[in-house]
């Protein structure tokens, strides 16, 4: 399968320092120095004509109390944008599947097509107890699979749909307009809870970066489950990259990020991301153990986002063909979608566009822009 390129939408707004993110804290953009960019329609806009004008396949938009709503952002974007893809991250169980369902359904044809789906289950149960959830981790993914189930059938039957589980009760369920191409469902979660739901109902797993060894573990290990499941799934990871002409400016680049970091920044928010149940968060902070002295876990990959930021908290750093040569190891694995980010996203999309992005196209890696991932690619099973 050759690369899948897609990049991020700072819906929580952007900055040339790190921008916490998803990390439960309502002082983080407090912390964060002068030059905030606030996520307003006309900026994100700018970011969203980027990334499809230097050929990334779509962009993630967040989902969380710390940030814009992805789907009314996405929809006004796709106003503004002809080929990009929105791969909209959204909590299954806050609202009914079915009418997600709809809403997914007239998404695809208002937009051409266009909508992906990142199903976030939810890790933190404080930011769960804001939406009024109050289910435990687990039973959490067991409703997530519920929902998928729904969702996917709604979708895809030519008979109204019924399902009767234990968090869903769906009776005559329909979509009365056509046609509808339902989206692929992008999925990520480490736990085991986590990785049953992705082998049995998704398209494509998500991991955050992490060293080859872990990943190339976790991917053996879902693709053994989706087997089982008689099925397959794609893979896919979530980087930030810092790349720059030689590996001394990139390097350079990640210094200045970090030193203006500074140590009460650092504790507040390990201390706020120790109290999530998110698996991938634990497996986050203990590529760093909140030290800011060993943060280069691997040849080229940067924990130093992770220190004060939740979510994805790796970057590959390193010259534009590092970085590329990094790419390439996670594909070689099996990994065949990458969603990327940098910030500033407008400044940084440049960057990686003209420089890895361009070097793995020359040696014939990536997916034409206009061949995006469609809903067969990770077997529906």
């Amino acid at each position: 399968m050759p690369i899948h390129l897609h990049w991020y939408l700072p819906t929580n707004g952007d900055n040339r320092d790190i921008v916490g993110s998803g990390d439960g804290s309502q002082k983080t953009l407090a912390a964060v120095r002068s030059g905030f960019r606030p996520p307003t329609v006309e900026y994100l806009g700018g970011i969203a004509r980027a990334a499809e004008q230097l050929g990334f396949e779509a962009v993630l938009t967040p989902t969380g109390t710390w940030c814009e709503d992805a789907w009314i952002t996405t929809a006004a974007l796709s106003a503004v944008t002809t080929r990009l893809k929105f791969l909209v991250a959204f909590r299954p169980g806050l609202v009914s599947p079915t009418l997600a369902a709809h809403q997914a359904a007239t998404f695809q044809r208002v937009s051409g097509g266009r909508l992906l789906l990142n199903i976030v289950t939810g890790g933190d149960a404080a930011e769960q107890r804001r939406f009024g959830d109050h289910l435990d981790h687990d039973r959490r993914y067991a409703r997530t699979e519920e929902f998928l189930t729904v969702l996917r059938g709604v979708g895809g039957a030519a008979e109204p749909f019924d399902f009767h589980g234990e968090y869903y009760d769906i009776e005559g369920a329909a979509i009365p307009f056509a046609p509808y191409e339902p989206p692929a469902i992008f999925f990520g979660g480490a736990s085991p809870a986590a990785e049953r739901v992705a082998a049995r109902t998704v398209d494509t797993y998500l991991a955050w970066g992490e060293t080859p060894a872990q990943i190339s573990e976790r991917l053996d290990r879902v693709r053994g489950l989706a087997e089982e499941a008689g099925r397959s799934v794609s893979f896919g990871i979530r980087f930030h990259v810092l790349g720059r002409d030689t590996a001394a400016e990139a390097w350079a680049e990640a210094d200045r990020l970090l030193d203006r970091i500074d140590e009460s920044r650092i504790r507040e928010t390990q201390r706020t991301l120790a109290a999530s149940e998110s698996v991938g968060q634990r497996r986050m902070a203990a590529l760093h153990g909140g030290d800011r002295r060993n943060l280069e876990v691997y040849p080229n990959v940067w924990a130093g986002y992770g220190l004060v930021r939740g979510g994805a908290g790796t970057a590959i750093v390193g010259s534009h063909e590092e970085v590329a040569e990094r790419i390439e190891e996670y594909h070689a694995l099996g990994i065949d979608h990458f969603i990327l980010s940098g910030q500033p996203h407008l400044e940084e999309a440049y960057h990686f566009a003209e420089g890895a992005a361009a070097e793995l196209r020359s040696r014939g890696l990536v997916a034409p822009a206009g061949a995006g991932p469609g809903a067969a690619e990770g077997g529906r099973g």
